[in-house]
């Protein structure tokens, strides 16, 4: 019962805040559980709910080269300026990041801050206009940071 006060929580955030794929994403687990059929879908989603997510990610950000959009021509000239120099950089250091968090949070087993970078993710999204794919990028911080000042 308690987890579902707080998804509801979250969901009624998500909706006061206008930030739609929480509340997409918050009402799924509800109606999940709801239906008694969270003992089934909740481990497939567990397991495998960041890479198909990511996946779906990726996939819509490659659109605009698949259909055409975006041609060799401007792929090389991106690389050839100093903003698409930078975003590669920044892409490898937050891919880097990600890789790290999602050690840190499933590997390493230190999934309790999630609780706290859901909600930095939620409230971000709901009021700050943010996109909440954040919490991986932010558990590889974390997890830096730690490892950088050698704290466990």
């Amino acid at each position: 019962m308690e987890s579902t006060i707080v998804i509801l929580a979250i969901l009624i955030v998500a909706v006061l805040g206008k930030a739609n794929s929480v509340a997409i994403a918050a009402c799924t687990l509800l109606i999940v559980k709801l239906l008694q059929i969270d003992q089934y879908i909740f481990p497939v989603i567990e397991k495998n709910g960041v890479f198909w997510g990511l996946v779906l990610l990726i996939a819509a950000i490659l659109i605009p080269i698949a259909n055409g959009s975006i041609t060799l021509a401007n792929i090389r000239n991106v690389f050839t300026s100093w903003i698409g120099v930078i975003a590669l950089l920044l892409s490898l250091f937050t891919t880097y990041l990600s890789g790290l968090g999602l050690k840190y949070l499933t590997v390493q087993g230190h999934s309790e801050v999630m609780p706290a970078m859901i909600l930095g993710a939620v409230v971000a999204a709901a009021f700050l206009g943010g996109v909440p794919v954040g919490p991986l990028i932010t558990a590889g911080m974390l997890a830096l940071g730690l490892k950088l000042f050698r704290i466990t």
